[in-house]
């Protein structure tokens, strides 16, 4: 409740949509994340992948979980877009290295990498627009 009670009262682009939309997107794309990670975590156990393509997950996973308490219990604009820079970043990486061994993983993800370009924007300039909040 104070998650979104703080959304609210943020300053936002028209585009922006509403905080409850936030839910049901990510429900789905953790799904789609789960499936996708966990069989990259699979091909590392089983020797088919080296440490190197897993990192990038690893990495996202960090920076993905690390938004939600940057930007909703530290209320930092600044760090949280910082994250989630770094979070597409990850995932760009990511996709990238794993595509030479399971391309059907970056295609499954295709919806959380255009979901991540967008909150990236989202965030940038909801940022922008609450400069005196940092």
């Amino acid at each position: 409740m104070e998650t979104s009670n703080y959304y609210e009262e943020l300053k936002k682009p028209s585009w922006a949509p509403p905080g409850q939309i936030f839910g049901p997107i990510w429900m789905v794309l953790y799904i789609i994340i789960f499936i996708s990670f966990g069989y990259v975590v699979y091909l590392y156990f089983k020797d088919i992948i080296p440490f190197i393509v897993l990192l990038p997950f690893i990495l996202n996973l960090i920076f993905n979980f690390a938004f939600t308490p940057i930007q909703f219990r530290l209320r930092n604009n600044k760090l949280a877009t910082i994250d989630i820079f770094l979070t597409v970043g990850t995932l760009l990486w990511a996709l990238y290295a794993i595509y030479p061994y399971a391309s059907w993983v970056s295609y499954i993800n295709i919806p959380y990498t255009l979901w991540g370009i967008f909150a990236s924007a989202l965030q940038f300039t909801i940022m922008l627009a609450n400069r005196k909040k940092l």
